[in-house]
């Protein structure tokens, strides 16, 4: 890690995506924070315009500044999508600034948004780490587990009512059964007291 004075309001420190600059001293809204410098490339030049890298910051068509330099300690501030600082781009000087647009409170990781080209190529392939996309995602997750444990409770009431319903309706088929066996020995005493008493008319006659 760089050397970094400690009259400067930031080090560098551990963060989730590996490292980041935190502030040590409150940082005010506005308050210019750190220059990002390092070599400046000319697009119209061959090997300037074939060097790559994360930390290129493009000025404008013509200039862009290499920042992989291990001096550029602003390299270190993490993207966000919901930052706290934002770069103060001077084209004409050729130059480029962190500036605070919140209060940044001492032990604050100090971050700003690198702009939607940089997202695409480097940071939406592997899923942006930074503080606000995690809440989203988390939001997200815990939706999803909400959501299959309502379909999940529907199911098994579901399952239930049918069980009710089935439970009902084979309670029914046994008491009709029952009512139908009791009235067989009836049908049947009417049926033998019928016959005698024809027989005793058969006599009779």
């Amino acid at each position: 890690m760089p050397a970094i004075s400690s009259n400067k309001p930031y080090r560098v420190g551990r963060s989730k995506t590996g490292l980041g600059l935190f502030a040590t001293k409150p940082i005010k809204k506005g308050a210019r924070i750190i220059r990002y410098f390092g070599p400046l490339l000319d697009s119209r030049k061959k090997d300037d315009d074939a060097i790559e890298n994360k930390y290129l910051f493009e000025l404008n068509d013509r200039w862009t500044i290499d920042g992989s330099v291990r001096k550029n300690v602003a390299r270190y501030i993490n993207h966000a999508c919901r930052p706290n600082a934002e770069s103060d781009v001077k084209p004409r000087k050729r130059k480029v600034f962190i500036r605070a647009i919140k209060n940044i409170e001492p032990g604050e990781e100090i971050n700003y948004d690198y702009g939607t080209d940089y997202f695409k190529a480097y940071l939406k392939p592997i899923g942006c780490k930074c503080e606000a996309c995690e809440r989203k995602r988390k939001k997200k997750r815990a939706e999803a587990r909400a959501e299959r444990l309502r379909l999940k409770e529907k199911a098994e009431r579901k399952a239930r009512r049918k069980a009710e319903k089935l439970g009902k309706r084979g309670a029914g088929n046994t008491a009709g059964n029952g009512a139908k066996a009791r009235r067989k020995p009836n049908g049947a005493a009417k049926g033998a007291n019928g016959g005698l008493a024809n027989g005793h008319d058969r006599a009779s006659a």
